[in-house]
């Protein structure tokens, strides 16, 4: 079957969404609007709600993308964790401005997130590291993220050394591992529509707070 013919199978059984986005939701906190659509997700049954898109690009301007996942919403911004020396973390470092996308296809809905990124403080990477299970602890130490792998079996052999070095011991968290913030400015929702005519509603932060104004589809 080709790419064309499996493309218009799924938007025949896709089920469409009659409801819009109500009008009254552009005066509401995007971040209360943000979690009620990602509790909505959640219980959807959605296959990892918290999964985002990440983009982020190099002091040249070149894009890169890749899929990590939510660890935290709140009024300051975004939370997610990464080693360092990742390509994420080397071109956050080098170039704060990022961009965030949910896609949750069952329920119609993507949020789009735009903003700058900041590290989190030691405390909190370090609370959040004791909360992982021991072996994920463990590779975040043995895995030299980014960088090129000769064959698996290297990998392995860096695990093994790893769990060897901290038998018996707690797994500290690595100086080369921890969080990252993304504080917005702008967030979009936007909500599918069986006559494709989609809902669009963008909050921008000013010094005044957040303002809205919706967007052609």
């Amino acid at each position: 079957m080709s790419v064309k013919s499996v493309l218009r199978a799924l938007i025949t059984m896709g089920r469409g969404v009659v409801k819009g986005i109500p009008e009254a939701t552009a005066g509401r906190d995007p971040l209360d609007l943000f979690h009620e659509w990602f509790r909505a997700a959640a219980e959807s049954g959605i296959f990892l709600p918290e999964a985002m898109a990440l983009a982020t690009a190099s002091p040249d301007g070149a894009p890169s993308v890749r899929m990590v996942l939510l660890k935290g919403a709140d009024a300051d911004g975004f939370v997610f964790y990464t080693n360092y020396g990742s390509r994420k973390a080397t071109e956050l470092e080098d170039n704060p401005r990022a961009s965030l996308c949910f896609h949750w296809a069952v329920l119609e809905r993507q949020v789009r997130v735009e903003g700058t990124v900041e590290r989190v403080s030691r405390e909190e990477s370090e609370a959040y590291f004791r909360t992982r299970a021991r072996r994920s602890r463990l590779g975040a130490w043995a895995s030299d993220q980014s960088r090129p792998l000769g064959e698996r079996a290297d990998l392995a052999r860096r695990l093994r050394d790893t769990t060897e070095r901290f038998a018996g011991d707690d797994v500290p968290l690595p100086d080369f591992w921890g969080g990252y913030r993304l504080r917005p400015h702008t967030i979009e929702f936007w909500q599918g529509k069986a006559d494709r005519l989609h809902d669009r509603l963008v909050f921008e932060h000013t010094d005044h707070g957040w303002e809205t104004h919706r967007l052609y589809p």
